[in-house]
């Protein structure tokens, strides 16, 4: 095997730990030597936003290694990814699961297929079962600074959950579950005046929160000390309905949108790139596995200025 292909992304914790003690039941004795290349496209995968059940996704992703390994096909997952060595395992599996089944497992691995840029080598786009699901639509400044007058305005511990989803959010640009698993500890300052650093999320670039949600981040850290920012009462350190059912018992008045960690990620993005800061850069801070995951905001940027475009271009904006 490679060492190319083999990735190194850093995510969420318990994530990391389903990757790499996942082992597929009565594994045969070459898993040992499979083992490493499927959890790194599958850690890839996840990081590039693939929206399925991580051990699933392995499942799936393991299921076709040994099927190509058996085959004579190889351990290199560029060879297994392309569509005709994908459609060949699904249908060597449709006496064994049914027809949705097959169709779920061919929709994943293009997916997955499509999270590692394996096009960037010259393939062809797969085509699509299904179409692509739209990204969170980013907040309106108007419509974010709506929120945040309501959360500063909510009683007590409805006012510290409400600004710590937004401040997590649009602050950080975290995803529900890392939301879910700050504490307050895990934000601070390396020194007076400073940036205020997120540790307890893995990036490979320091994650620093936007100067704009600086001082309510640093209130409620100190606040939460080594709880929870968000529901600090809870005992499980996520569920699935966790952040939602806050949401739909706490909506907001007067035609504002429902909050939405979601889009507040979204909102950080595109704020970020707006900014024409370095897609590496943000992608790297948002736990993404490349700049090409960012694709999907680009239609609301807007477009530069003649004037800004022409001083980039020469080489004069400051």
């Amino acid at each position: 095997m490679s060492s190319r292909y083999v990735w190194t992304v850093v995510l969420d914790p318990d994530t990391s730990a389903k990757i790499t003690r996942y082992r597929p039941q009565q594994a045969p004795t070459l898993w040992d030597e499979l083992a490493p290349v499927v959890r790194s496209v599958v850690t890839a995968a996840v990081a590039g936003a693939v929206p399925y059940d991580v051990e699933r996704l392995l499942h799936v992703t393991a299921s076709l290694a040994l099927w190509a390994e058996r085959t004579g096909l190889g351990r290199e997952p560029d060879l297994w990814l392309r569509n005709e060595n994908i459609d060949a395992f699904v249908l060597s599996r449709a006496g064994d699961i049914g027809p949705s089944s097959v169709r779920t497992y061919r929709t994943w691995l293009l997916r997955v297929r499509d999270a590692i840029a394996w096009s960037e080598r010259g393939e062809p786009s797969p085509a699509r079962l299904h179409a692509e699901p739209h990204p969170h639509h980013p907040y309106t400044e108007a419509e974010l600074a709506g929120l945040r007058h309501w959360a500063e305005h909510l009683p007590r511990q409805q006012r510290t959950d409400a600004l710590a989803l937004l401040g997590l959010g649009a602050g950080f640009g975290l995803t529900p579950k890392e939301v879910a698993a700050s504490r307050g500890h895990h934000l601070h300052r390396i020194r007076d005046n400073g940036p205020l650093l997120h540790k307890g999320v893995g990036r490979p670039v320091p994650l620093v929160a936007r100067a704009a949600w600086e001082e309510s981040l640093g209130e409620l850290s100190q606040r939460a000390g080594e709880g929870y920012l968000f529901r600090p009462r809870r005992t499980t350190e996520y569920a699935k309905n966790l952040i939602g059912s806050w949401s739909l018992r706490h909506p907001p008045p007067g035609g504002l949108p429902a909050l939405s960690v979601g889009r507040l990620r979204a909102t950080w993005i595109v704020e970020l790139m707006t900014a024409r800061i370095d897609h590496d850069l943000i992608a790297k801070a948002a736990g993404l596995a490349s700049a090409a995951s960012l694709a999907r905001y680009q239609h609301l940027i807007p477009p530069l200025e003649e004037s800004t475009a022409a001083q980039l271009l020469r080489g004069t904006a400051r």
